[in-house]
């Protein structure tokens, strides 16, 4: 959605929150009081929870990422969202930017009026059966009914996300076909997809920083639909959306190679066909904002920030840009001529790179300003001060880092942004 766009459809979710209906006080007694046994068997709720609607539907398989069932973040991700919305339920305001998070993903997956009933029927029969005897009739009315109320709020929100998008310029229901028009290999393991709509109309504008939903169905040895999200790393405005996508690869025993990612590598070529829903997400660009922008990315977390980086030189020129990116080596680090030629053309855009484990050409070259990891002393030295706005996007281990860095050094909470891969977590957890 384009910034107008989102800036209404804030505006109604808020509304939605305000005249969201009351728990009763009694049931509302009894949810407070057994928040934290439901707290403290979150994990194994929810993972009896899937266990039990895969079973019964197993066409929801076409929803969920099934990877994140095994890595176990799915399940965690909806604990932390159960006990989240629960422990809130007297005054949602209080979670908004989580709504929003959630919502919009929701969105981007196509989630329907109709799954919630299938959700609260198992996430129900989950609690019953992992709390057995202490699960009283009282207690599971009451949390029926607190489970009636976050669905509705969610169902509401989430049609004036839908309707709002589809009523943009070039904004569209549902999931459209796009034509894959260039796929250009980027590093050893990032491939970038140009995507062009197949009907020849108007694509959507977007925000810097959100991303997209691909729809694949049609993969050899999959039984069912495959949904994944993949941060636009273009600047909006263009005939086409880019994303880059980084090829997963296994690196621990019992985890699969990325279904997707790897499909998307060697077998999706120039001409071919990708559904994608309209462009989503709760993290993007103050584009009015004349701070200093910092932009920093770890691996593949760089995609954003080069949608960023892009938008910042083309419609606002003038403002000072530090760009960091973190990589293994040179081999592994994608865009690097790009970011290069920006830096030696615009005056403002300064480029830093960090390689944790150069390769004797990166040596020979030094092609690099940082061996190793991120590290506050070292921001500090290419930073004039820490009056900046800053986004940061990269595996959670490397965002903690940089999270407790810009916090040690006392940045303002509302100039430090990041996307995170969860629901109602957040990098101070982890």
């Amino acid at each position: 959605m384009s910034l107008n766009t989102t800036l209404e459809a804030k505006q109604s979710w808020k509304e939605v929150i305000n005249t969201v209906k009351s728990l009763d006080p009694k049931k509302l007694e009894i949810i407070k009081a057994t928040l934290p046994v439901v707290k403290e068997h979150g994990e194994a709720i929810t993972k009896q929870f899937y266990k039990r609607m895969f079973k019964q539907h197993p066409e929801l398989k076409n929803i969920f990422n099934m990877a994140h069932q095994i890595t176990g973040h799915q399940p965690k991700a909806l604990a932390d969202a159960v006990y989240g919305a629960a422990a809130n339920i007297e005054d949602f305001s209080q979670i908004m930017p989580v709504l929003e998070r959630i919502g919009e993903k929701h969105r981007s997956l196509q989630i329907k009026p109709e799954h919630y009933p299938i959700v609260g029927e198992n996430l129900l029969g989950a609690i019953k059966e992992v709390l057995g005897d202490a699960a009283t009739d009282d207690i599971m009315n009451a949390w029926a009914d607190a489970y009636g109320v976050i669905a509705d709020v969610f169902i509401r929100m989430e049609d004036k996300m839908y309707r709002t998008t589809e009523s943009q310029p070039g904004g569209w229901a549902g999931f459209r076909d796009f034509v894959v028009d260039k796929k250009v290999k980027e590093s050893e393991v990032i491939t970038s997809f140009y995507l062009k709509p197949k009907d020849g109309e108007q694509i959507a504008k977007f925000i810097p920083g959100q991303y997209l939903t691909v729809k694949m169905d049609k993969m050899s040895g999959e039984q069912y639909t495959n949904l994944r999200q993949y941060s636009l790393s273009d600047r909006p405005g263009l005939d086409y959306y880019r994303i880059s996508v980084k090829r997963e690869d296994s690196r621990k025993e019992g985890i699969p190679d990325g279904v997707v990612s790897n499909y998307l590598h060697n077998h999706v070529n120039e001409g071919d066909i990708i559904p994608i829903s309209a462009p989503a997400g709760d993290f993007y660009l103050n584009m009015d904002s004349s701070l200093p922008l910092v932009l920093i990315g770890g691996g593949v977390g760089l995609t954003p920030m080069m949608c960023m980086l892009n938008t910042t030189v083309n419609e606002n020129p003038n403002r000072t840009v530090y760009y960091i990116h973190a990589a293994i080596n040179s081999n592994m680090h994608a865009f690097k001529d790009h970011v290069n030629g920006l830096a030696a053309e615009h005056k403002n855009v300064k480029s830093f790179v960090i390689y944790e484990k150069p390769t004797e050409t990166d040596h020979e070259m030094k092609n690099y300003d940082k061996e190793g990891f991120f590290t506050l002393e070292w921001l500090q030295s290419i930073l004039p001060s820490n009056d900046a706005d800053f986004y940061f996007c990269g595996p959670s281990p490397f965002m903690k880092v940089v999270n407790q860095s810009l916090k040690q050094w006392n940045v303002p909470e509302e100039q430090i942004h990041y996307e995170f891969f969860g629901s109602f977590g957040n990098l101070d957890e982890y």
